[in-house]
């Protein structure tokens, strides 16, 4: 019986975790990837605004944040994953880069080289010293979240997009003797 099935011939089936299919019905990976997304989506947060700064920022920000949506995605399946995160990647991406590359534009206008950094003059608690290095950041970030998790449910999807041809099977001879 599977686990969307109701024991009971009268009763509903349990619609209150949505999978696609049988694929996706593990029950310990479905909670702790409910308990991880949140988590893993605060510490890439927390890596790009201390990454300007100390090891981390937008590229290692990005992985996590994107690990955070992988995780849905093997989890629950890519259309449940879709529904909880209803967000065209490919745009998020190109938003990325197209957020990161303003970003050495003000250097040009002062008469700088581009992506020379400009610096607030006094830190924001908490956060720390913000510049258009951070907002640079903020792009890669972006970018990288977009590129990692298009690529994966593109390689979830890729079975339904190009099905393999049905094999046929071969008649087996069988040895004499055996």
């Amino acid at each position: 019986m599977h686990r969307n099935e109701s024991p009971l011939p009268n009763r509903p089936p349990n619609r209150l975790t949505p999978r696609d299919s049988a694929l996706y019905d593990s029950l310990i990976l479905r909670t702790v990837s409910r308990l991880m997304m949140p988590l893993l989506l605060l510490l890439s947060i927390y890596m790009l605004l201390r990454g300007h700064n100390l090891p981390g920022g937008g590229f290692i920000g990005g992985l996590l944040a994107s690990s955070a949506i992988i995780l849905q995605i093997v989890a629950f399946g890519p259309k449940t994953a879709q529904r909880i995160l209803p967000i065209n990647y490919l745009l998020l991406a190109a938003f990325g880069v197209f957020f990161g590359a303003i970003w050495g534009l003000p250097a040009m206008v002062a008469g700088s080289p581009y992506m020379q950094a400009f610096w607030l003059p006094d830190p924001i608690p908490g956060v720390g010293k913000i510049g258009t290095p951070v907002l640079f950041d903020i792009g890669v970030y972006f970018t990288v979240i977009g590129v990692t998790t298009k690529i994966a449910l593109l390689l979830v999807e890729e079975p339904s997009l190009f099905p393999l041809p049905a094999m046929k099977s071969a008649p087996v001879e069988q040895e004499e003797g055996a």
